[in-house]
């Protein structure tokens, strides 16, 4: 099967092994290995003299040329949004204080803007901006390809500025991730029928042939985020995974589930309060905990690289968000009264990440060799 990585171990010895490419050879254990200084400052000469670089960029393109034809054909119109916001699609960490016991939400990066004495943030996602597109008449769906900013220090998967394929509609929910999981499967035919030659200099003849068939159906496992669990403990007998958070769930438990299941993973019906505060409830669980109206898709022998979901539409029920959240109304208000709105319909839409795509196609070990010039948390450079 094609997997870039093998999770191994029980309980505290537990590991991220990567498996190789033609390229790269096998490391025991990826997440050993820290973004440094020395990475960037090697990259100047690695993007002019490495063929790597050179292939990559063939695989850029084709992914931005791709993309785009493909939500053309579906009628999804491409939006110029702002990267400067006072909202942002994760404030948990920022406002939350200690009103949750446990939230997934990522830091946004705080700039100074002019003389404001307030918080202003670079934009970690586009979709409220694009939700906003979607209030005009006639428009229906809509995209942006753009950079997303997120304090969080690089790791073998993580980048902290990337590029965010993001997509919203007035679709439900199972369209929403049909599309989703329909443009990694254009995306990918693209590159295999129009870059075979920088395919085969990361991959063997064997992998691109199961990269050609790898988005079929069959190949994909739909479970809910309850069923994860009880697969993990069934898997590890591990008592962590008896309580039902994902406090306990990261990249050794994604690459798991995919080698349980063999399979794609659709996961689902996450505990809603520790989710994105936009995600709209779906039910309550048999303890009467609510479950979001969203999933992540993770890539076999990977990571997550689509997250998608439902967003609330009722205003009340926004609001009641908002206050569990301690969002500041002010920054929030034209998310809000949207929801008044004569036109506004029931939006779903995902995110889809740019180089967690091309570090999986690819089956390269980190994510920073799936970018030409790549930003973590030490000083930028080149």
């Amino acid at each position: 099967m094609f997997r870039v990585y093998e999770a191994s171990g029980r309980l505290d010895k537990r590991q991220i092994s990567y498996r190789g490419n033609n390229v790269f050879e096998p490391i025991e254990d990826v997440q050993a290995t820290l973004f440094t200084p020395d990475i960037c400052k090697k990259r100047l000469q690695d993007i002019i003299f490495s063929e790597h670089f050179r292939h990559l960029h063939i695989i850029d393109n084709l992914v931005f040329l791709a993309t785009v034809e493909y939500f053309s054909s579906i009628g999804a119109q491409w939006c110029n949004l702002p990267l400067t916001t006072l909202m942002i699609s994760s404030p948990g960490e920022v406002y939350q204080g200690k009103i949750l016991d446990y939230n997934t939400d990522s830091l946004p990066i705080q700039i100074d803007w002019f003389d404001l004495n307030r918080k202003v943030f670079l934009s970690e996602s586009s979709q409220f901006y694009l939700e906003l597109r979607l209030l005009q008449e006639n428009v229906e769906m809509v995209f942006s390809i753009y950079n997303s900013f997120r304090k969080e220090k690089a790791d073998f998967s993580h980048l902290s500025e990337f590029q965010h394929i993001e997509f919203e509609g007035k679709i439900g929910y199972e369209e929403n991730i049909k599309i989703a999981f329909d443009i990694l499967k254009f995306i990918t035919n693209k590159i295999i029928s129009s870059a075979p030659k920088s395919l085969k200099y990361f991959l063997s003849e064997d992998e691109v042939e199961m990269l050609s068939t790898t988005f079929e159906y069959r190949n994909l496992a739909r479970i809910s985020f309850k069923e994860a669990l009880h697969a993990l403990y069934v898997d590890t007998s591990d008592e962590r995974y008896k309580k039902f958070s994902l406090e306990h769930f990261g990249a050794w438990e994604e690459v798991r589930l995919t080698q349980i299941f063999n399979a794609h993973i659709i996961l689902e019906e996450f505990p809603l309060l520790q989710t994105s505060f936009y995600h709209n409830e779906l039910r309550k669980d048999e303890h009467g905990i609510p479950l979001s109206e969203s999933a992540d898709l993770i890539l076999m022998g990977f990571r997550e690289v689509i997250g998608s979901g439902v967003r609330i539409q009722n205003y009340e029920a926004l609001l009641e968000k908002a206050s569990i959240f301690n969002l500041p109304k002010d920054d929030y208000y034209p998310y809000l009264e949207m929801r008044k709105l004569n036109p506004y319909q029931k939006t779903s839409g995902f995110g889809l990440g740019w180089q967690r795509y091309t570090q999986w196609l690819l089956k390269l070990p980190y994510i920073w060799d799936a970018v030409h010039i790549p930003r973590g948390h030490i000083l930028p450079a080149p």
